[in-house]
This record gives structure tokens, sequence and C-alpha cells, in this order.
């Protein structure tokens, strides 16, 4: 199982993503970092455990309200050897330096739009948007698999930042029908418990902010997966 912590950007800083809802996110301060500065999160991401890949939503972008490009390009030239996964948005290509992956939302595409990502030749990961079982945004990105890259995260939003657990159910289908692609669990994971069972319906990937910024998994635990 490979955890990989997400960090939230708004208006230049990075916030508490909850449930999906954006305009109400406020700016982290936890037991792991009691600052909103990136750098200092991805340091204390980096002080709990060697993560080698981080996952940023640019949450202004994704929402059409600015972005943080400068920013992202800065945190990825001071890390050159960490992988981040950047979801912008809607996206063309991003001149960003060489460790990044792209993330496409399909809550950012329509079904007029979505045939763009072809133009990525399968060099990004496709994010499935839900809100509770509504299928956010294009919905061929959900139908058409030659769509598909071989990484799929599976997003609940409303389970973010709730502590309800990850959606099982969903994902336990997703695994059982396309068994050659490779899902990423994200939205309300709580504790180890919940990393088992996702390991136990296929899935060996996870998005994961609170769970670490609470304690609640640490270190051993990620070791012992």
């Amino acid at each position: 199982m490979k955890i990989i912590p997400v960090i939230d950007l708004k208006d230049g800083i990075v916030v508490h993503a909850r449930q999906g809802m954006r305009e109400q996110y406020q700016p982290i301060s936890t037991n792991l970092c009691q600052s909103s500065d990136i750098y200092k999160v991805i340091e204390a991401f980096l002080g709990a455990y060697d993560f080698g890949t981080i996952y940023i939503a640019d949450l202004n972008a994704i929402t059409q309200q600015g972005g943080h490009e400068r920013l992202i390009t800065d945190v990825l030239t001071f890390y050159p050897h960490i992988q981040f996964w950047i979801d912008s948005g809607y996206q063309r290509f991003k001149k960003y330096p060489g460790n990044h992956i792209p993330v496409l939302g399909s809550e950012c595409y329509s079904n007029e739009t979505a045939l763009e990502i072809k133009a990525f030749n399968n060099h990004f990961i496709l994010s499935l948007d839900y809100s509770m079982s509504e299928a956010l945004g294009a919905k061929s990105l959900f139908s058409d698999q030659d769509l598909w890259p071989d990484t799929i995260i599976i997003m609940t939003l409303n389970r973010v930042g709730s502590n309800q657990g990850p959606d099982l159910d969903k994902l336990n289908w997703f695994c059982g029908q396309y068994p050659h692609k490779h899902f990423i669990a994200a939205g309300g994971i709580r504790n180890a418990d919940d990393l088992q069972a996702l390991k136990q319906v296929g899935v060996q990937q996870a998005l994961i902010a609170s769970a670490l910024h609470s304690g609640v998994i640490r270190r051993e635990d990620i070791n012992n997966l």
C-alpha cells in the first residue's frame, strides 16, 4: 500500500479540505503542522514518513479563480527528488518541471472537452470525481475506457475530511470490473484499518491528508502496510 499525502492550496496557503465545501476551507493548523505554509507542510509530511510522492490540488485553478502556477513551480524545483501529482483543474500541458504528473479531474471537464485529454498521451492520472453517488463532470470519462490511463483516482468529495471511511463499495466495484487498472482511493480514510480494508478489495494506493495531520496514521502503520 502506497500512501500519498495531499496538499490543498487555496489563496496561497494550505487549507483543510472538508466534504468538498471549498468556500469554507480554513488554513491548516494541526498536530502535524501548525503552519499553513506549503514548504512547512511538506517538511512536516517528510518528517512523518519518507514520502516519494505528494499530491497538490490547486483549488483556485480547479474553481477557475486564479491559480498557483508560480508557487507550484517553485515547490517542484525545491524538491526535485519528490514526484508531485498536480491537479490544477481543466488543463492542457503545464510547463512545470519534469518531476510532476498532471491529474485531470472529471469535475473540470465536459463531454465536449473530455477528448482533449488524449493530447496527454496517457501521461496523466485520471480522477473520477463523485459527490455522494453522483458522478461529477464529463460523463464520457466514466464510461469511455479508451480515455482512461492506467492509474485512476476514485475521488469521493463528500467523504474528504469527513471521518466517514472510504467508499469501499464503489472501490470494490471498480477493482472487480477493471482488474487491469490501478485504482487509488481518495476521501474519508480514517486509520490503518481502513487501509487494510482497501487492500482487501484490491486498492494499492491512497490519498490521505486528515489522518496524517491528526497523527492517527503514523510511520509504523505505513511500514506495516
